[in-house]
């Protein structure tokens, strides 16, 4: 059963929603030692890949938004050395996968984030997210470490199309 006190805790596992915010997080509410899952660089991998045209989105340009998640992968590169998903975070997603159909969601539009909580019960960390209804299901499995997410300032408002 996963530490459940309002104590920091020293050490957690970041998902992919951290990284890409973190510039904009308060340090308070992250652990001393943090970890990443090989999971979140592959999600940081796909992420420039993955942005929309201006011209078929308007809440950001796509040039800067390209060039700061380049930017978000290359730190997350020189700073950590990522915790693979592994033969036991593998079986652990096994009852992961589980979990979340018995809370009746649907666990294959969530699979970079159930391997992302596989590998944090495999290495017995809390996990950091600023989306933790990402994780809804899981509670009894792992401790989801809740964090604010800050407001952007890179971000517009949609306009009317």
């Amino acid at each position: 059963m996963p530490q459940q006190t309002g104590e920091p805790s020293q050490q957690g596992l970041l998902d992919t929603s951290i990284l890409v915010l973190r510039r904009w997080i308060d340090p308070v509410e992250l652990p001393d030692e943090m970890a990443i899952s090989a999971v979140t660089l592959a999600e940081l991998s796909a992420g420039p890949h993955q942005v929309r045209r201006n011209g078929e989105q308007d809440l950001y340009d796509e040039h800067e938004e390209r060039a700061r998640r380049t930017e978000t992968l290359q730190r997350a590169e020189s700073e950590f050395d990522p915790i693979p998903f592994d033969v036991e975070a593998a079986r652990v997603y096994g009852r992961v996968t589980a979990a979340v159909i018995a809370a009746g969601r649907k666990p294959r539009r969530r699979i970079a984030d159930l391997m992302i909580a596989a590998t944090a019960i495999a290495e017995d960390l809390p996990l950091f997210t600023t989306n933790p209804d990402d994780y809804a299901g899981l509670e009894k499995f792992v401790r989801i470490v809740p964090v604010t997410r800050p407001a952007l300032p890179h971000e517009k408002k949609p306009g009317p199309r």
